[in-house]
């Protein structure tokens, strides 16, 4: 078997490094496995490629800056049996690589992880744990760590290249589907969390995070059709 870690990176010169380096090590539990890694640079206009080259990545580019189409980009330069796709500003573990490893022996189609923000003030974790809950009764995986049949992504077309945010949600709607329809599993691994960023809720005040959302919620979520209405992706703030 052979696994392809996946990662999009858009100007991610600050994070991207420990990422590689905390990836390589918590692969370790991969050691019985073939497997590779590949970094998406999304139109980076810093040193993001030069940084994932140095570390041993193999390097892929996507020009149009939307996280669908950069991690499509990056499944489609997988060689894998399995896709493993990771934030740039995450750190899994080998705890959580150990877990996927048992859950793919075990038969299951596809999964993700619940989250731990590296910042641990009770402002950050009210909304980590409330998501977490969600993501375990919904069966949807966070954006940042996701886990799936090779084949069965390209079969279903990958992420939506109609979307600009929540195409995790979309992705993981589909891929349940056809677990039930193939009498596979889609999980959420929850033993450890994987630890990701929190830097959004640092760049952008609590009024620019609720109106996004709102808008989300009273468009019926058109508004993540629109790259404009989903800035805190895409508009550079780093």
């Amino acid at each position: 078997m052979k696994v392809s870690v996946v990662i999009p990176a858009y100007n991610e010169e600050k994070l991207l490094g420990a990422t590689l380096d905390c990836i390589r090590t918590a692969t370790e539990p991969l050691h019985e496995c073939e497997w590779e890694l590949i970094v998406c640079d999304n139109n980076s206009t810093d040193a993001t490629a030069e940084i994932a080259r140095g570390r041993g990545a193999e390097v892929v580019f996507e020009p149009v800056n939307q996280i669908s189409r950069a991690r499509n980009a990056g499944a489609n330069a997988a060689t894998g049996d399995w896709l493993i796709f990771v934030d740039a500003d995450s750190q899994p573990s080998p705890g959580l690589f150990r877990e996927v490893l048992h859950s793919i022996k075990g038969g299951c189609l596809a999964g993700g992880s619940t989250v731990a923000s590296d910042d641990p003030s009770l402002v950050m974790r009210i909304p980590v744990g409330i998501w977490n809950a969600i993501s375990r009764m919904t069966r949807w995986a966070a954006g940042s760590f996701i886990f799936c049949d090779a084949q069965v992504f390209r079969e279903i077309g990958g992420f939506s290249k109609a979307l600009y945010a929540a195409e995790e949600i979309d992705l993981s709607i589909r891929l349940k589907r056809v677990a039930r329809k193939d009498g596979r599993r889609m999980v959420i691994l929850h033993r450890h969390p994987l630890v990701t960023s929190a830097r959004k809720a640092h760049l952008y005040s609590v009024r620019e995070m609720t109106g996004m959302m709102l808008r989300a919620l009273l468009t019926g979520g058109r508004s993540l059709r629109d790259k404009k209405s989903c800035y805190a992706w895409y508009d550079g703030r780093r």
